[in-house]
């Protein structure tokens, strides 16, 4: 061998020892989590109580960063931008999919500019409140309410095609209601404004984020959107129970990295996030939010997320929900 192949061979061998010993150091500062909407919601409080145990795994600190505004559309683009390596990711849901649904003017391509990493949890859907100066005790009797035209019956969402808009859309168009849709800059404002009970009478919201304000009386608990009863709350009727055929199984959050993040950063995460998901403590916040943790790999969530696509699609069609 030539001197010349001696050194060309030497310096091939140290990029890839080079190469092994940066992936080996990943990660080597805090990893960023995007929430493309404000504190105070459901993907805001998982991505903090998943932070908290995938930290102590990956021996880095897990910084949650809320970039909210135009329906999750910011943030999400922030991630799609940014450098894909591994420091930056997005933490959202199915809000995701219908903002592709619904506009043709996105900064960004789901399918494109996104590399699904794992699904973190599923909702076996959300309760359905009223302010307590509502005149209904019932899904039945909220229907009424809204149909008889005495007052105009408002529900708010963080923005169009968020779930809990089109939940909101679907009763409306299943049961024949006339609830108003009142959108704003993301779910806590929502809450607060339901709680009012001035600019909005009823919602259709995750139980974790209003099961206090249900305890204390602040909202009226009358059924939950999901095909079947819950176990932990069995005296609650279904929605189905007076629309037949009713069923919204709510939300579901998952992680992505930005397209062409290196694969084997893409596993490393997905492993730790599949990790934390058997921290009990986390299992059980879960649950009690009325979450079924997965930790799916990142081929089962790309398969889901086109499946997903097209029932989100569906659903907006029966709701009638026009496009952006």
């Amino acid at each position: 061998m030539s001197f010349r192949s001696c050194i060309c061979c030497l310096a091939i061998a140290a990029c890839a020892i080079a190469g092994n010993i940066h992936a080996q150091k990943y990660p080597d500062r805090p990893i960023r989590f995007v929430v493309p909407f404000p504190p105070g919601g459901a993907p805001d409080a998982n991505a903090r109580a998943l932070g908290k145990q995938l930290q102590a795994l990956v021996n880095h600190v897990i910084v949650v960063d809320n970039r909210s505004g135009a329906d999750g559309t910011i943030g999400s683009n922030h991630v799609a931008r940014a450098l894909p390596n591994g420091y930056t990711f997005l933490l959202s849901g199915q809000t995701l999919l219908t903002n592709a649904v619904l506009t043709d003017t996105l900064p960004y391509d789901v399918f494109r500019d996104f590399a699904p990493v794992t699904q973190i949890a599923v909702s076996d859907g959300y309760v359905v409140v009223v302010h307590p100066t509502v005149r209904a005790a019932t899904v039945n009797e909220l229907i009424a309410a809204s149909q008889s035209g005495e007052t105009e019956l408002r529900y708010g969402s963080p923005g169009i095609g968020t779930s809990q808009n089109l939940s909101g859309e679907l009763f409306n168009a299943m049961a024949g209601a006339k609830l108003v849709h009142i959108p704003y800059r993301g779910l806590g404002p929502a809450i607060t404004a339901l709680l009012g009970g001035d600019e909005l009478q009823v919602g259709f919201i995750p139980v974790s984020v209003v099961a206090s304000h249900i305890t204390a009386g602040k909202l009226r608990l009358i059924g939950i959107t999901a095909p079947a009863r819950w176990k932990s709350m069995p005296e609650v009727p279904t929605v189905a129970e007076s629309v037949p055929g009713f069923a919204f199984s709510g939300g579901w959050h998952g992680v992505f990295a930005p397209a062409k993040t290196p694969a084997s950063i893409l596993a490393y995460m997905q492993g730790k996030v599949k990790q934390a998901l058997t921290a009990p403590e986390l299992r059980e916040y879960l649950h009690a939010s009325g979450y079924e943790p997965v930790g799916s790999s990142a081929e089962e969530f790309r398969r889901f997320l086109r499946a997903d696509f097209e029932k989100w699609g569906e659903i907006i069609r029966i709701a009638r929900i026009a496009r952006k």
